[in-house]
């Protein structure tokens, strides 16, 4: 369906051809550019984020790429932005950061901090992933947002499936935290939406019609 949006020209076409509306126009203009840059990889089992990962390996070719998980969306402020900056300050992997209701801590990635480097970034000494409330080490939540190295992708190339058959990133960030890897875990800024649920879809999407 996603790329069906980018790539059906045929319906774009019909559209401009009946409405005549500028604003179509401006936005089908937008497609075309968008549409040059975006390539697309497929699962063709559910095996996990971490082999979803692994399937682009081949479009990576820089030493640090961004991953944005697409059911979590963060307004009012550009995290990924933040978290680039974070990068280059300490020449690191980074990974966004938010508190959770520690009843919750089992629907996440849950950080396991170190040092604190200032007031919103910390040092990561390990990340478990969908911990029960009494083995969470905290509740700092991973969201999806992340800068990792390119390395990852031979991690996850070896990486044998974890919790619930499937390949997990966190695991491959695990391996390369123990092997010193440095990644820091960023407190962001901005309103945190999850689109992981039908109610947390629905409340984002009220949230969005507001901006």
């Amino acid at each position: 369906m996603i790329k069906d949006y980018f790539y059906n020209d045929r319906f774009y076409k019909n559209i401009l051809k009946n409405k005549r509306d500028p604003r179509i126009k401006k936005e089908y203009k937008k497609l075309l550019h968008y549409k040059k840059m975006i390539k697309f990889v497929y699962q063709n089992k559910p095996l996990g984020t971490g082999d979803a990962v692994l399937k682009t390996r081949r479009f990576i070719k820089d030493k640090y790429f961004l991953m944005l998980l697409p059911d979590d969306l963060i307004i009012n402020n550009n995290c990924s932005k933040s978290m680039i900056k974070v990068h280059k300050r300490f020449n690191s992997s980074v990974m966004a950061s938010m508190n959770v209701n520690k009843k919750n801590v089992s629907r996440w990635g849950i950080y396991h901090l170190d040092k604190k480097l200032d007031k919103k970034n910390y040092l990561i000494k390990n990340v478990i992933e969908k911990p029960s409330i009494k083995k969470a080490p905290s509740n700092k939540a991973v969201i999806g947002r992340y800068i990792l190295p390119s390395s990852i992708f031979l991690k996850l190339k070896k990486q044998k499936p974890g919790k619930g058959g499937e390949i997990h990133v966190t695991d491959a960030i695990q391996s390369l935290i123990d092997e010193k890897e440095k990644f820091v875990a960023h407190n962001f800024s901005g309103k945190y939406l999850d689109c992981g649920t039908m109610n947390g879809y629905i409340n984002s999407t009220i949230e969005i019609s507001k901006l």
